[in-house]
């Protein structure tokens, strides 16, 4: 035979009708191999291998030392100083003294409404930080020194979707990231935006990660790495926004008494743990980041950056925003978020508000369900923070 009769009978084959039991078959996946139990899973029957199953089942035995049970104010204060002492005991430490900020404007853009400049300073000796600044191009909303907003991102492109930039480091008018663009809309609200690369994101990458597309992330070697030593990337990450609040504080524009931090997904986890443990945070927003830990990152699988361990061996996340306590907190939360469920969600934020009663602060804690999936939304959040950060302190 040819290679030519050859390759005309492979194509006749290929053309040729399948049976109607085997495109059934292949339609529902069925004859794919699902491992050495495949086809004989009655055999096994009333044995437990689901590995969610078994960690759901787990779940009730977590000790959770230190869940919110104070029925007084002074009683609520010292379980919070128990709690956050515990909280960045978990996280691995934060560093006990701050290095110089060496902080430098490396270039300035003027963009429609506002001015932004591209900025670096220290976090740690040996660590530097990246952030786009954005000053509203007219003066705010308080006059004289602005109120400013840290804004977090979530996993993807890092810092640019933020704050307006496409792929191309040009200003992003189509407003398709999940993020949509809070850091601008923050600064077109009178506020002035630090948006800072998170560790392991965008310019923060490590070489083998920015030889892959923008929204690979680092995440996993060095979340990894900060386990090994005893500590986590949430630590090193909270302690970017420690150092980012200094950073504000040295900006005349800046009033350092008004800061806010907000962020989307893992930044809205930062910012759940930063405003934990920095009093200077004068209100937080978290946008798809807040339900139980049971229901999120506990069941579904998440990026190691966001895990503490141990963490409930003394607590629940609603717990850990009650050390935010009476700072104002707001919450948003997508209908269809398949993170961060939205049912979950409206208990934690009812656990929540149950810790701002004790402070007699629970209007302090908003709340905006919106019909949308895992992404930011914004339009109670700024609203929110306008109202919370325009009084004087």
């Amino acid at each position: 035979m040819s290679r030519r009769q050859f390759a005309a009978g492979a194509l006749a084959a290929s053309m040729a009708p399948r049976a109607p039991a085997r495109q059934a078959a292949e339609r529902a996946g069925a004859s794919r191999y699902q491992g050495p139990l495949h086809g004989m899973e009655e055999r096994a029957a009333g044995r437990q291998l689901d590995s969610l199953e078994f960690t759901r089942g787990v779940y009730p035995t977590a000790p959770l030392r230190l869940r919110f049970r104070a029925t007084t104010r002074n009683r609520a204060l010292a379980w919070q100083k128990q709690l956050r002492a515990r909280l960045i005991e978990l996280m691995g430490g934060l560093p006990s003294t701050r290095c110089p900020l060496r902080a430098e404007t490396i270039e300035t853009r003027e963009l429609e409404g506002y001015r932004q400049e591209k900025v670096v300073f220290q976090s740690r000796p040996d660590l530097s930080v990246f952030a786009y600044l954005l000053v509203p191009r007219r003066g705010g909303t308080g006059g004289g020194r602005l109120p400013a907003v840290i804004c977090l991102p979530g996993h993807g492109r890092g810092c640019d979707p933020v704050a307006g930039i496409d792929e191309n480091g040009e200003p992003d008018t189509t407003d398709k990231e999940y993020q949509h663009g809070f850091g601008v809309q923050a600064a077109r609200h009178g506020f002035l935006a630090l948006v800072v690369e998170q560790l392991a994101f965008g310019c923060r990458r490590d070489p083998a990660a920015r030889k892959k597309v923008l929204g690979t992330s680092s995440c996993q070697p060095a979340a990894g790495a900060a386990l090994l030593l005893g500590q986590t990337m949430a630590a090193w990450r909270t302690y970017d926004v420690i150092r980012a609040i200094d950073y504000l504080a040295s900006r005349p524009e800046a009033d350092a008494g008004r800061i806010a931090c907000m962020g989307i997904s893992g930044g809205g986890t930062v910012t759940l743990y930063a405003a934990a443990v920095e009093p200077r945070i004068r209100a937080a927003v978290l946008s798809g980041s807040l339900a139980s830990y049971r229901d999120s990152i506990f069941s579904i699988a998440h990026c190691i950056d966001n895990y503490i361990p141990g963490i409930l061996n003394w607590a629940e996340m609603s717990d850990v925003a009650g050390l935010i306590a009476p700072r104002p907190v707001f919450v948003e939360s997508g209908e269809r978020d398949d993170i961060f469920p939205v049912d979950s969600a409206r208990t934690a934020v009812a656990e929540l508000r149950r810790i701002y009663g004790v402070f007699d602060a629970e209007q302090l804690v908003g709340h905006e369900v919106f019909p949308g999936p895992h992404s930011f939304w914004g339009k109670g959040a700024f609203a929110f923070l306008r109202r919370v950060m325009n009084h004087e302190s």
